[in-house]
């Protein structure tokens, strides 16, 4: 609907009329603060609230407006009509207008605005109408996530949405067997083009298609299309389709999209030739032009889009935002996926380039009533090479035309502005034959010849409209409109009345707006079209004389029509929505839609083959912009041909008001044949602002498009309707519990009766309780009231106890601080006490100490002076005592020596005298004795008493002696003494002499010394003053130091702490650096996960695209094979045409050709999409095994590296077993030789009796002849172990010979016959010298290679080293912090290159000697069975004697299995049919072990194996894979089936792992596993087959447990309340919702807990790997959470606070079930944290900045859009929640701002995480395996 300006009609409308009735019936309701709305100039509807109760008689109402402003609201004085009342806030908002309580304009207004602007939700419920408003915004709620999400789903399940308007007219087709229609309506901007697309979107997406032709894709690419040739930019939209479509969708009887067909309505033909300002031509024109510069449109002479006149006129010729060169592109795709070829599209461009050109023809004034073309134009002359025609004739009758009479034919010239109406006629009438042929091959390419079961039709058509100046375009769509309104009305009256009679509810009948007179007037005889048409046919009819028929006819008898009052060439109607004013300017000329018929013959002279076929239907035509007959729709109506079509004169072909009558009968034909889905787009403002609401536009179109309408018809009877447990479990409050009894409707019904006196204001039906408008808003205020009361008093008796224990709290406290209080006064008194005795104690000894201190510090000064006097004293009488001493000695000294002198000379006199006295005397005596001696008497006398005197004498002289001696003695001592003392005084004499010489010179030095001091005193006086200036000097100098010094401190302290800055900044990088590089590794570690994980998924997706192509294939084949033709099965595989070497095809020849033959008739498009889906399937395969071929030679590079190195290591091991074998081989000789002659000796005995067998000689012999025979065999085995090892080493070296050719080799060399022994022998020795040439040649050329490689490793050190030197420039010149951060860098880099290359080479040789090792072992493993095999082949001596032999008793030995399965080639098929095709898992899961049949099919592979037939091996294998896919396919929708087989395909694959050879799944194998191995072949790639058919089959069990979960998830973990009574129900409209009470059959939480237990329990029973159960554990939980929080994010009911409590409960209790299994560790309780993160996100506060932190650090597992959505769609349950505002959701956009993610609003339900299968070998041993007799395969033997 297209209003300029909005004006209230003058007569109320019967809407506005009803509720304000209602209202005086809830006069009750009026009082004081309830919420009413008033009218208001700007906004239409204004809220205000009631400041004073109303009551019955008042005049006016007191009001506050929200604003605070009072307002006395007078009432009409006549109707007393009350205003609106408002809605309780907790219904604002409501997905459906109709669950609202107060049904009327105001509410239906405002309700949309909060939705919309709040919100942002474009879609809203009206009853059966879906209210969509354009946002002017591209959203992310149009994905193929989201149609997944509403596939399937109740339209009242998920909020609203076109997507859940499509699903239901779907589903309704599915289920009543019924054509459906899709009305989507609005005015220009509206929206209506794009949701007409993305309902058919919808569909394609959904069905997809019954072949492989893609039709779904061929509907979607019509849109690009009709875009192009049919849709403008007008001032109120960019996109604005300028004709109306009917598409109708074809569907098979599987309901999947067969082909469509469209039927388009009144082309504005005069957009070609005119466009107002802002506005453009079809936006083809435009996207030529932009494309002019492209090689293939040179030829059409085009350029810019402002050098023609038909795109210039709108002087708006680019739209923002889009690329015209790259929408043609996109036009010309679609062309070219419709099957219009490229020859085709050029005469397309080529056409539409001749109209730009034909508009540029410049026509002037010849003179007054003729015109002419002036020559050589230029425009005119392109337009004619364009379209093939000649330039004279066309030049000729764009200026003349051709007048006929009934006896001669004129020519007559025309004026100029004729002529240009001319040119323009023919500009719009070649553009009208190029639009329906557009249309009629789009039809064609849509068209197909499957039978066509059922349709959806889409009708995209134009709204009510209406402008300044009204044309007939106007009027024909004002018609349309009505029409369909009038549709509308009956569709909705009757559903209501469906609805009462299905309740049996007492129906009245409804008094609804009819629009049958307005139709007459416009449709009747002698209607406005009649008397067009009839002056039409006039000779010189004219707009004004039809005028005034009109006036005549319908002015006084007709109440809708209206003349104006200021023209006479206008008039009005009065439509359902406004009254319109139409000028009849116009009307006539373009209801004839006349063209000169002289041009249209020179066009179809045309050259231009395309231009013929646009105008070779002309006679048959009825109009250039009607549709042709025959162009509708294969609908299931029989519509009656109108007989006047078949006129050929002109003058009687049906004029374009005429035709489109037609055309808009069937169209009503066909919708009331249909069932209807309405779909009305509104446009919120007209400056195309996103998300600007004006509320004058949006009810102008709310009033025009119905919405209105429905909602009054709604309000007339009962619109609020409760089912009996929804009333019960909302209302449930209202009860007493005496008045709740076990039958819920006579409860329900009992308490209504209390609670509303009226018993007109509801009716109780079989299934629900109707309630008149406004009763829903009284229970839901008695509701509130009876909460509040509650809340009131829980809360009071809450206050109560929080005070009580307030109180006893701060009794308690008070107590305690009384307590408290007097033992710290107490221990204040007792510490005062103690402080007081402590403070005497501490005086006291204070004055002790200081007296003691003073008496002792004057003692020690007394005794300091006592002892400085007493030194002092004693110092001088020391020095007097010292002076008197000294003279004392020298005194002594003095008078000693003089003593001594005297002395001496004393002694000497005395000694002298005493020597000469002596002489004197001894001279006496001798003269004496002289005398005596010489008388003899004297003698005598004297010899007398001589003896005596003798002998004293003697004695005498003995003691004389001695006295002598010790006198001696004395002397000596005394000489010694008086020696010394001697010495000791010449000594001190000496030393005195000494000291008096040194007094002397003294005495002189004292002289020098006073002199020297009296010097020195004088220097000292000079130095002191120096020294004071010094000292002067140093102070300041020390000051200026200290400063120095203190600043330096400062400095150096400063620069120490800077010093640690840096450091700890340093040390901060480096940790950071650390902490980055560990991120940076470890976001590179969970990048290559992330991409080895989508590595994985994007295989499994192609494995999963692989076989659904096969399954296609199947079926195609199985429909070919459908008419007369026996199919056979095959069991050929594109597995095995991968993988295997040959293929075998089961179909018979003759069904081959029978394929061939009806293979030809099918549709070329669908052969060609084959043949391209193959051929990309080819090329990825192609590119896949390039890669993994280039992987291959860097492998093979890499190991002929290892090997160069290994072989230097085994050259000289070669050389030794050479020598070796050359050894053994002439031992053999001499052996053979001996054997030789011991059998000629025995043939030569054998006549004798001494060689007879049994004789002692021919035992002896025969002896030694058999151990010969042992050592010669052992040699021979010897001989041939080395030669096959040297065979062997050849062949790695060389990779040219295959298994089974060694196989053969070997063979043939047990074959041997021993005159052939000696002969190999040579022959082997030539080899072993080739081979050691060829040795010799490989080392040396290893030898270059390494001198290469060595030569490249120096180059490269010596590049490295030049990098390294660049870098170090680089790095000094940077600064110090980014030269660490560089070093660092660096540094880590060439360490992490460092060790990935160690790893890889680590990799690489671990690979290589793996392989090395596994092939040496297989060899050596094949020689020694062939070595046995040839040892039982040999023949004893004694065999070869013809005698005969005794027989021998041997006993038999026990049998020793060998854990093999011997069957034969002919029981193949029964092995496969017995063991899988009619197997029933649920008996071997229960009475056998586990995997049983995997065992089974390895045993027998193993003997395969062991028999060496590899044909056998392939055939089992082939058999074996089909036969899985094909029980698969059979029963592929049973999850016992396909687990079981999972767990067996998986085991069959351990088992080829384990038993393969290979060490790395050998290691836990026993030593009779490991002689268990295949021996023969290597089925790594039939491995690789049955990993792809485990893949496959664990897709195909992820869908089967899907399938079972889907149903069950929304209900149980959202629907459902667990914990009963947390949340209510709240009302809604005509769309119900699912009942979360359990009732019979409704899915709980129990039940996908059963399920859970149910999938666990059977995947454990089939013996399913634990690592493969928590796999499928984890994707289970993750559909579970993404598809719970899919839903949470599509139902705003479903988002409030309670429900957030709910699924917490619900996910504690699958978190629960996770540990009773065990599976905590499994990852699956991640994949919920989305869903816990929503489900805090609904509970936490969502208020302060405080509030928004705290969501943006704990809601990480969702995305932006995620938590924007659950915010927008918050609901409170009750009223006392509050809204979530709009303040606080941009809040949490600006800090998500910067979050990288994707946009994308759901979870990819379908995705699957990727699968491994960890290798997981079995402990049980083959041998032990008893095959049961359930089974019957007794024809398998143990081996």
């Amino acid at each position: 609907m297209d209003l300029n300006c909005w004006r209230h009609p003058e007569k109320k409308h019967e809407l506005e009329a009803h509720p304000a009735n209602m209202n005086r019936e809830l006069a009750y309701m009026f009082v004081d603060c309830a919420r009413v709305w008033i009218p208001d100039v700007e906004d239409v509807w204004k809220s205000a609230e009631l400041s004073k109760d109303y009551k019955n008689g008042d005049a006016s109402l007191q009001l506050m407006l929200e604003d605070g402003t009072n307002l006395e609201h007078k009432l009409d004085p006549k109707t007393k009509n009350l205003p609106y009342l408002r809605n309780p806030d907790i219904l604002v908002g409501e997905n459906d207008l109709t669950a609202l309580s107060y049904l009327h304009e105001p509410a239906v207004l405002h309700n949309l605005k909060v939705r919309f602007i709040d919100s942002k939700l474009i879609y809203t419920y009206c009853g059966i109408v879906l209210v969509a408003i354009n946002p002017y915004e591209t959203l992310p709620i149009y994905g193929t996530d989201i149609i997944n999400a509403y596939s399937g789903q109740n339209m009242g399940d998920m909020d609203p949405h076109i997507f859940a308007v499509a699903e239901e007219a779907y589903k309704q087709m599915a289920r009543d067997e019924r054509n459906q229609s899709i009305i989507v309506s609005g005015e220009s901007g509206a929206g209506k083009t794009v949701s007409a697309k993305y309902a058919m979107r919808y569909f394609a997406t959904v069905s997809g298609s019954a072949s492989e032709a893609n039709v779904e894709e061929k509907v979607l690419a019509s849109n690009p299309i009709m875009e192009a040739i049919g849709n403008a930019k007008t001032t109120r939209n960019d996109n604005s389709s300028r004709f109306g479509k009917y598409i109708e969708i074809g569907f098979d009887n599987r309901y999947r999209i067969i082909g469509a067909n469209m039927r388009t309505y009144l082309l504005e033909k005069s957009r070609v030739v005119f466009q107002a300002d802002e506005e453009r031509n079809y936006h083809i024109f435009y996207q030529l032009c932009a494309s002019s510069h492209l090689p293939e449109f040179k030829n059409l002479k085009l350029s810019n889009a402002n050098d023609f006149l038909y795109t210039r006129q709108g002087c708006s010729p680019v739209i923002e935002g889009v690329d015209d060169s790259k929408e043609l592109g996109t036009t010309r795709h679609a062309f070219s996926l419709l099957g219009i070829n490229e020859s085709y599209q050029m005469g397309l461009f080529q056409v539409l380039a001749a109209i730009l050109h034909l508009g540029n023809v410049e026509i002037k004034d010849k003179d007054s009533d003729s015109s002419i073309i002036p020559t050589n134009n230029h425009h005119l002359s392109k337009f004619c090479e364009l379209v093939g025609v000649t330039y004279e004739d066309m030049a000729q009758w764009l200026c003349h035309r051709k007048l006929k009479t009934a006896s001669e034919t004129y020519i007559k010239t025309l004026p100029r502005l004729q002529a240009t109406n001319a040119r323009d006629a023919l500009s719009k009438h070649i553009y009208a034959k190029l639009f329906n042929w557009i249309v009629e091959h789009v039809n064609k390419a849509l068209i197909t010849n499957i039978k066509q079961h059922s349709f959806i039709g889409v009708l995209d058509i134009y709204g009510f409209e209406t402008f300044e100046i009204n044309s007939f375009e106007q009027f024909c769509i004002n018609y349309a409109n009505e029409k369909l309104q009038q549709q509308f009305n009956m569709h909705v009256f009757k559903l209501e009345q469906e609805e009462y009679m299905k309740e049996q509810i007492p129906w009245t009948l409804i008094d609804f707006y009819d629009n049958q007179p307005c139709i007459n007037l416009i449709e009747a005889k002698m209607g406005v079209l009649d008397l067009l048409d009839e002056e039409c046919r006039m000779p010189k009819g004219s707009d004004d004389s039809w005028a005034q028929k009109l006036y005549n006819t319908h002015l006084k008898t007709c109440s809708l029509f209206e003349k104006p009052r200021m023209s006479n060439r206008a008039f009005i109607i009065q439509h359902f929505a406004d009254k319109v004013e139409y000028q009849c300017d116009g009307f006539l000329e373009k209801n004839k839609d006349t063209v000169n018929e002289e041009q249209i013959k020179v066009l179809k002279a045309s050259k231009f083959d395309l231009l013929v076929e646009l105008f070779q239907d002309e006679g048959k035509a009825t109009s250039p912009t009607g549709q042709p007959t025959g162009m509708g729709g294969r609908t299931r109506l029989s519509v009656k041909p109108d007989k006047s079509r078949d006129t050929s004169s002109k003058e009687h072909k049906k004029t374009v008001g005429c035709q489109f009558r037609n055309s808009l009968q069937m169209l009503m034909e066909t919708l009331n044949a249909t069932t209807p889905h309405y779909v009305r787009c509104i446009k919120p403002n007209d400056f195309k602002q996103a998300f600007s609401f004006d509320p004058k536009r949006a009810v102008q179109q709310l009033r025009a498009c119905g919405v209105l309408e429905t909602i009054r018809i709604s309000a007339a009877g009962f619109p609020s309707r409760w089912t009996y447990q929804e009333f019960f479990s909302r209302y449930r409050v209202l009860m007493k519990q005496k008045d709740v009894l076990s039958d819920k409707k006579l409860t329900c019904r009992n308490v209504l009766e209390k609670l509303v006196e009226d018993q007109d204001k509801y009716q109780f039906g079989k299934t629900k309780i109707f309630f008149r408008a406004g009763q829903v808003a009284y229970l839901e205020k008695l509701r509130a009231d009876k909460l509040r009361a509650a809340c009131i008093r829980i809360q009071k008796t809450i206050r109560c106890w929080l005070a009580r224990k307030k109180y006893l709290r701060k009794r308690d406290a008070a107590i305690t601080i009384q307590r408290f209080t007097r033992g710290y006064q107490a221990r204040c008194l007792a510490k005062f006490m103690r402080r007081t005795q402590a403070a005497t104690i501490i005086q006291k000894y204070q004055k002790m100490y200081v007296a003691r201190k003073r008496y002792r510090q004057k003692q020690a000064a007394a005794l300091a002076i006592q002892t400085i006097l007493r030194s002092y004293m004693a110092r001088q009488k020391y020095q007097a005592l010292l002076r008197e001493h000294k003279a004392v000695i020298i005194q002594k000294h003095a008078r000693g020596w003089l003593a001594r002198c005297w002395y001496k000379r004393c002694l000497s006199s005395i000694v002298y005298l005493q020597c000469c006295t002596r002489r004197m005397i001894a001279r006496r005596e001798l003269k004496k004795l002289k005398i005596e001696a010489r008388s003899v008497e004297h003698f005598k006398k004297l010899n007398k008493g001589m003896e005596n005197k003798i002998m004293q004498l003697q004695r005498k002289i003995d003691e004389q002696t001695k006295e002598n001696k010790s006198v001696n003695e004395k002397l000596t001592g005394l000489e010694n003494t008086y020696t010394t003392e001697s010495e000791r005084l010449r000594g001190e004499l000496g030393r005195l002499r000494g000291v008096e010489e040194e007094a002397k010179s003294k005495g002189n030095q004292v002289k020098c010394l006073l002199e020297e001091l009296e010097k020195l005193k004088k220097e000292l006086r000079t130095t002191q003053q120096e020294k004071k200036t010094i000292e002067d000097w140093a102070q300041s100098y020390k000051g200026e130091m200290e400063k120095l010094v203190s600043e330096l401190k400062d400095q150096n302290g400063l620069l120490k702490t800077e010093k640690d800055d840096l450091n700890r900044l340093i040390q901060e990088q480096n940790q950071q650096m650390t902490e980055k590089m560990a991120r940076a590794i470890a976001a590179e570690t969970q990048q290559l996960e992330t991409d080895l994980n989508e590595e994985r998924s994007r295989y499994q997706n192609l494995l999963t695209e692989h076989l659904r192509l096969e399954e296609k294939f199947d079926d195609l084949k199985e429909h070919i094979s459908k008419p007369g033709h026996r199919r056979t099965d095959s069991t050929h595989s594109s597995n095995e045409s991968e993988y295997t070497f040959n293929s075998e095809f089961a179909e018979s020849e003759d069904a081959s050709h029978a394929a061939e033959d009806l293979t030809r008739g099918m549709d070329t498009s669908l052969t060609l999409k084959l043949q391209k889906r193959l051929k990309e399937l080819e090329q990825e395969k192609q590119s896949l095994r390039n890669e993994l071929e280039n992987k291959e030679d860097q492998f093979q590079r890499a190991r002929a590296r290892d090997e160069s190195e290994f072989k230097k290591a085994r050259g000289a091991e070669l050389e030794y077993e050479s020598l070796k074998r050359q050894e053994l081989e002439s031992e053999n000789k001499k052996l053979k030789h001996n054997l030789a002659d011991m059998r000629k000796s025995l043939l030569g005995s054998a006549a004798s009796s001494a060689g007879a067998p049994g004789s002692p000689a021919y035992k002896v012999l025969l002896d030694q002849l058999n151990s010969s025979c042992e050592e010669l065999e052992v040699r021979k085995e010897e001989v041939l172990i080395l030669r096959s090892q040297l065979v062997s080493q050849k062949e790695a070296m060389h990779h040219k010979e295959t298994m089974t050719e060694v196989a053969v080799h070997v063979e043939d060399v047990s074959k041997l016959k021993d005159a052939d022994e000696l002969k190999q022998a040579y022959i082997g020795l030539k080899d072993t010298n080739r081979l050691l040439e060829h040795q010799l040649q490989t080392q040396r050329r290893s030898y270059d290679s390494e001198v290469e490689s060595l030569r490249g490793e120096l180059q490269n050190v010596k590049e490295e080293n030049n990098r390294q030197q660049q870098l170090l420039a680089q790095n000094l010149q940077l600064p110090p912090e980014a030269r660490i951060e560089a070093s660092l860098q660096h540094e880590i880099t060439r360490l992490t290159n460092e060790n990935l290359d160690l790893m890889e080479q680590l990799e690489k040789q671990d690979r290589t000697i793996r392989k090395l090792k596994k092939q040496l072992k297989v060899y050596s493993k094949r020689i020694g069975e062939m070595g046995a095999g040839q040892a039982e082949g040999q023949t004893s001596p004694g065999q070869m004697v013809d005698e005969p032999i005794r027989p021998v008793n041997i006993p038999r030995r026990e049998k020793d299995f060998q854990g093999m399965l011997e069957y034969k080639k002919e029981d193949e098929m029964k092995l496969v049919k017995n063991l899988i095709l009619e197997l029933k898992p649920r008996g071997v899961a229960v009475n056998l072990i586990p995997g049983l049949p995997a065992y089974i099919l390895f045993m027998c592979v193993r003997h395969a194996d062991y028999l060496n037939d590899d044909q056998k091996v392939r055939t089992l294998l082939t058999s074996t894979i089909n036969s899985i896919k094909k029980i698969l396919k059979k029963r592929g929708d049973d999850f016992e089936t396909v687990s079981f087989w999972l767990a067996n395909t998986c085991r069959f694959l351990h088992c080829l792992k384990q038993y393969s050879g290979d060490d790395v799944f050998m290691k836990h194998n026993t030593s009779r596993q490991n002689e268990h191995c295949l021996s023969n072949f290597d089925l790594t790639e039939y491995r690789s087959v049955i990993s792809d058919l485990a893949i496959q089959i664990y897709q195909q069990l992820i869908k089967c447990m899907e399938n079972t979960l889907q149903p069950m998830i929304v209900s149980g973990m959202l629907e459902h309340e667990t914990i009963q009574g947390v949340s209510g129900v709240k009302p809604t409209g005509l769309r119900k919702r699912t009942s979360s009470i359990a009732d019979e059959g409704t899915y709980t939480l129990d039940s996908i807990l059963r399920q859970l237990n149910a999938f666990h329990s059977t995947m454990c029973q089939h013996g399913t790997d634990p690592e493969l159960i928590k796999q499928v554990v984890k994707q289970q939980f993750y559909v579970i959470g993404a598809v719970t929080l899919n839903n949470l994010l599509l139902r705003k009911d479903m988002c409030s606070w309670s429900k957030g409590m709910q699924i917490r409960y619900n996910v504690s209790q699958l978190e629960e079930w996770l540990r009773d299994k065990n599976l905590m560790n499994c990852g699956a309780k991640e994949t919920l944290e989305p869903l816990i993160q929503a489900a805090q996100l609904l509970q936490v506060k969502k208020k302060t900045d405080e509030d928004a932190e705290a969501i943006c650090s704990m809601c990480l597992a969702l995305t932006t859009s995620q938590i924007v959505k659950v915010l927008n769609l918050y609901t409170p349950v009750n009223e006392f929640e509050e809204r979530v505002s709009v303040s606080f959701i941009r809040n949490i956009q600006t800090r998500l701002r910067d979050r990288c993610e994707s946009p994308q609003l759901l979870m990819d339900t379908k995705m699957i995480y990727p699968i491994t299968f960890p290798f997981n070998p079995s402990s049980l041993a083959l041998e032990s395996i008893q095959i049961p007799s359930s089974l019957n395969l007794s024809f398998l033997t143990r081996v």
